[in-house]
């Protein structure tokens, strides 16, 4: 198993929950923690411990994302006019590498952030290796036309896993992805129920 494959059902079972929705996730077959204790009953979580798993949910979900580099997102998301919520959730499904796996180019978020570090992908028409790279609504990502033969992205297309969401608009035979718009927290397809209200209030108190 890769490294970022286990990294990512870690995550699931960390969690107790299925982040992504696959179907290989061990979650599906072992519904509790890892390790020796992880089939302990556990007790009632506290508001923080509420707030905190929450966190770690949503910053599990955009992969490798660091404390650090979450905590400047959620910043950023403070200062914008409006609810810093639905801000928040729009500033990390603008992130490059976010794109890439709503448009099914590939299929994780993990595969995603290597897929761009590896130089696979053109954002208006100019080559861009950032997974944090800012896309704004109007541009085209697309994968540059080497990279367009890889297994990895012709699985991905072809998979009947996801669904593309309303706000990007994908020509799948020209393997490029037009960002229509910032979503709202309820447009956005997450497999699992995130809660970023509790993560405003977990850096808030």
């Amino acid at each position: 198993m890769s490294k970022r494959q286990s990294q990512k059902y870690k995550i699931d079972r960390r969690m107790g929950e299925n982040l992504w929705g696959r179907p290989k996730s061990p979650i599906n077959s072992r519904p509790y923690g890892p390790g020796q204790h992880g089939q302990r009953r556990k007790g009632k979580l506290s508001d923080f411990g509420l707030q905190l798993r929450a966190k770690q949910k949503l910053k599990g979900y955009y992969g490798n994302i660091t404390e650090k580099q979450f905590r400047r997102i959620y910043t950023e998301a403070q200062r914008l006019r409006g609810n810093t919520a639905e801000q928040l959730i729009g500033l990390l499904e603008s992130r490059l590498d976010a794109i890439v796996y709503r448009a099914k180019f590939v299929p994780t978020v993990f595969a995603a952030r290597q897929f761009v570090n590896h130089g696979h992908v053109k954002v208006n028409g100019q080559r861009v290796n950032i997974p944090s790279y800012r896309v704004k609504p109007g541009d085209v990502v697309e994968v540059r036309e080497k990279s367009r033969s890889m297994a990895l992205v012709l699985e991905a297309l072809e998979s009947p896993e996801r669904d593309i969401p309303e706000y990007i608009d994908v020509d799948a035979k020209g393997m490029k992805a037009t960002y229509v718009r910032i979503p709202e927290f309820a447009e956005v397809p997450y497999a699992a129920q995130m809660e970023p209200n509790l993560v405003v209030e977990y850096y808030s108190s």
